[in-house]
């Protein structure tokens, strides 16, 4: 097995066990729904702001060990950044798992993806990069103030 795989499944099955962050914030200042009805994850994600400033992300839900390990990560690599910083680290992880689009690491001001790049395996699953994405496509519609839920189909 190599060192990735291994880091891969001790870092998901800590994340699992013991997510940081799964609290409701209780004053948001954004907050977003979301669903994958193969899998069956549900989430809400919650944000609060001090000016451009991401200064608590939190998650509540029930989700498969990939969700619950991806949205715990999310959180703790977005408190502290600014909106355009947690943006392009959205982009970029979205880029790792998907391909979709014009690579957003080529520029030399994207922040780096750290603990995150354990989720580039799960590319190699079609399926279960539903899972590892739902969160951040939940925090993209807290932070874009989306009206309808976020769902991955």
């Amino acid at each position: 097995m190599s060192d990735l795989r291994e880091i891969y499944q001790q870092v998901v099955l800590d994340h699992n066990k013991s997510p940081r962050n799964f609290r409701e914030i209780e004053k948001p200042d954004r907050r977003a729904d979301g669903y994958n009805p193969l899998c069956g994850d549900q989430l809400t994600v919650y944000l609060l702001l001090n000016g451009d400033t991401i200064e608590d992300v939190s998650f509540v839900g029930k989700g498969c060990a990939i969700c619950t390990a991806s949205a715990s990560i999310m959180t703790q690599a977005l408190k502290g950044k600014s909106e355009s910083e947690a943006e392009k680290l959205f982009q970029r992880f979205h880029y790792m798992l998907t391909d979709e689009g014009e690579d957003p690491g080529a520029q030399d001001d994207n922040p780096p993806l750290g603990k995150l790049k354990v989720f580039s395996g799960v590319r190699e699953f079609p399926v279960r990069v539903k899972c590892a994405t739902l969160p951040w496509h939940t925090f993209h519609a807290a932070l874009h103030q989306a009206d309808k839920p976020t769902t991955t189909e």
